[in-house]
């Protein structure tokens, strides 16, 4: 029983040094970029050696993925992707301030791989274009129950959503100041009106 005790607290302690490198390698991957962002720079404020950190993750492109995983995985524990899409942009605004760092690391990260031959180029095109396709499905469900006019191009629509979404990243970013949660819901209310089937006369 000892024996187990102690590999658990091994593991707890495994797992903490873990999330400390990640978080670390939030900020400074937000203030530095990935190109000015060394593996011994994160190890040194977060406390470990160099071989502490390549235990947990193998090489700057594998940490810059487990990045990306916890801002996935934060997204979908706070998406209902069968749910309202009008109710939920509106609360768009509360991800800004549950996880600023969040958002602040993946527009740095989107910005620095644009290019092709960018490491995460590839993930960051296929996330974009998932998500064209769930918010473009939501639409198609608003549309199929009569809720949303069937004239509207879901596609076009999710495109002009998530580019609405991402420039405000950005802004808010630069200008935190801004009054986000209002931008928000006029935004969603500004869609339902341009949503609404055409009443018949």
């Amino acid at each position: 029983m000892p024996d187990a005790r102690r590999y658990d607290t091994l593991l707890a302690k495994g797992e903490d040094r873990k999330q400390r490198i990640l978080s670390v390698a939030q900020r400074l991957l937000t203030r530095n970029g990935w190109r000015n962002t060394t593996l011994a720079q994160i190890a040194g404020e977060a406390g470990v050696t160099a071989a502490g950190l390549l235990h947990h993750f193998e090489s700057k492109e594998q940490l810059l993925h487990a990045v990306l995983d916890a801002r996935d995985l934060d997204d979908e524990s706070h998406a209902d992707q069968g749910g309202d899409l009008l109710a939920q942009i509106a609360q768009v605004a509360d991800r800004f301030n549950r996880a600023p760092e969040m958002v602040s690391t993946f527009t740095v990260l989107l910005a620095e791989n644009i290019l092709r031959d960018a490491p995460l180029h590839d993930r960051m095109l296929a996330r974009h274009q998932q998500a064209i396709d769930i918010v473009a499905e939501l639409i198609r469900r608003g549309q199929a129950d009569g809720r949303y006019r069937t004239e509207l191009d879901p596609v076009v629509k999710a495109v002009e959503i998530l580019a609405f979404i991402h420039g405000m990243e950005t802004i808010w970013l630069l200008d935190p100041s801004i009054p986000l949660t209002e931008v928000f819901k006029q935004y969603a209310e500004t869609l339902a009106r341009d949503f609404a089937p055409t009443k018949k006369t």
